[in-house]
């Protein structure tokens, strides 16, 4: 053979490689990409071939599957009570990919989860039968949630304490889940609802942190107490009243002009939420010192999954003197969702350990054997002293009897909580976020629970925004409603 014909052949065995490589590579690498993508048709008409697994709420399923008029999508989701539990599901729908709790265990819905093959099916390729989704959520506590936001713009989140079940995530307004199961109308219901200025497609309670305002108190009470600062919350602190912001010629002003907030004690300094005092205290503290404590309650963690991820509540870095006091009142770049607020006041009800918060008890397969139980997996962590945490409760049970959140009283519970207005726009131009966080516990049975709403927009006069009027009487229906 001539040099010239072994060089060609050569040169065509290796184009002949590269075509088995290239060919290697598509089936079993780019072949699953393809297989999996949202766009691919097949992968709709598989998952809607036949009924989805249901996500469960105190036993009862509230999704379900309705078998369509014709096509080749066989099936499509139904919603019990859609818009009341929006916040919780997500939506699973034959045009979009699925979100929240539909999204997260879309594999177990919809049989192709491995966990949920038998050998046979291994071995047939059959798909297997879907799994259901056990949630934490009591339905009385999301009942009272959703209607007591009523017509307002706003959220709210109830932690059981001990466990770190959440018991209600409420997001308004809500959307019906439904709007969007049916590829022949889900597009024109998508249009609306992203086209609507109120955002019903926003989890409000997870994902749309806002400034918290004066319930980021308690966090920096508690980093005042755990570092030293001061010993007890009745000890009187050395706060001005007004307080000048450092570098600045501006007073830190509070809401009640003639409140007792001159070197007013931590107790009185939530009481009458003094501004003064703890705009200095964050100063005195420093803002490494507070924000190491607002990340032990959680603050900065990207990565906060209950399974649905939650966005980051953020504390910043790298403030000056001026706007580490204001972050000291829950203003400036301060941010915090209703989950990160419930995660403060839980866990200071439960003697200053948070248990992981999490809306899945277990998944199951179609038979009910248990895939996976997250209540045994929690994680718990001592975020502050039992003994911190104990005077930071008989701080806020002071608010409630007496002070800024009266309008959370509940008979025959002892409850402590902290109000919140946080300002809103350029030289608090905007209507006000109204804040309210607390814990309740029953006299009677010594059942626990920790709440916070935010109310984002109301129809209420500007002058008639606050906490206590606002979210307090949302989170006494909560409460109520968790006691009971």
């Amino acid at each position: 053979m001539n040099k010239t014909i072994r060089r060609a052949s050569v040169f065509a065995l290796l184009l002949v490689l590269a075509l088995l490589v290239r060919a290697t590579w598509v089936q079993y690498y780019d072949g699953k990409a393809l297989a999996e993508d949202n766009d691919n048709r097949r992968n709709a008409i598989g998952t809607y071939s036949r009924p989805l697994g249901n996500i469960i709420v105190a036993g009862d399923s509230i999704t379900g599957s309705a078998r369509t008029k014709g096509g080749d999508l066989a099936y499509k989701r139904t919603y019990k009570n859609g818009k009341l539990y929006a916040a919780v599901t997500g939506y699973a729908s034959q045009a979009y990919a699925p979100t929240q709790l539909e999204g997260i265990y879309k594999d177990l819905l919809n049989g192709t989860d491995n966990r949920l093959k038998t050998v046979l099916d291994t071995v047939t390729g059959k798909r297997a039968d879907p799994g259901n989704v056990l949630t934490t959520i009591d339905p009385a506590v999301q009942k009272a949630a959703y209607d007591a936001l009523g017509g307002n713009k706003g959220a709210a989140v109830a932690i059981d304490p001990k466990t770190g079940k959440i018991l209600a995530v409420a997001s308004t307004p809500s959307y019906d889940p439904a709007q969007l199961t049916d590829a022949n109308t889900a597009g024109s219901a998508w249009k609306l609802l992203n086209a609507d200025k109120d955002k019903p497609l926003t989890n409000r309670a997870l994902r749309q942190p806002l400034p918290p305002g004066s319930t980021f108190k308690l966090v920096v009470a508690a980093a005042a107490l755990e570092s030293g600062l001061y010993e007890k919350v009745d000890d009187p602190t050395r706060s001005p009243d007004p307080y000048t912001m450092p570098g600045t010629t501006r007073p830190l002003e509070n809401e009640n002009r003639s409140a007792p907030c001159e070197n007013a004690s931590i107790r009185v300094a939530l009481r009458y939420s003094c501004n003064n005092v703890f705009g200095k205290m964050a100063v005195d503290l420093g803002q490494d010192k507070v924000k190491a404590m607002a990340e032990k309650f959680g603050f900065n963690d990207d990565e906060r999954d209950v399974p649905v991820r939650a966005y980051a509540s953020v504390y910043p870095s790298d403030m000056d003197k001026a706007q580490t006091a204001l972050s000291g009142i829950g203003q400036f770049d301060v941010t915090a969702t209703p989950l990160q607020m419930a995660m403060v006041s839980a866990a200071i009800a439960n003697g200053g350990k948070l248990v992981s918060p999490h809306m899945v008890s277990q998944i199951t397969d179609s038979d009910g054997d248990v895939l996976k139980d997250y209540d045994d997996s929690a994680d718990t962590k001592q975020i502050v002293s039992s003994g911190t945490a104990e005077q930071l409760r008989s701080a806020m049970e002071t608010v409630v009897k007496d002070g800024t959140g009266t309008n959370a009283l509940i008979d025959g519970a002892t409850v402590g909580g902290k109000t919140g207005t946080a300002q809103h726009g350029e030289n608090n131009s905007k209507t006000p976020y109204a804040w309210f966080t607390s814990y309740g516990k029953s006299d009677g049975s010594g059942k626990e629970v920790a709440v916070a709403v935010m109310v984002e927009q109301s129809d209420a006069a500007r002058s008639e925004v606050s906490g206590n009027g606002l979210a307090a009487p949302v989170a006494k229906a909560m409460m109520q409603a968790a006691l009971k």
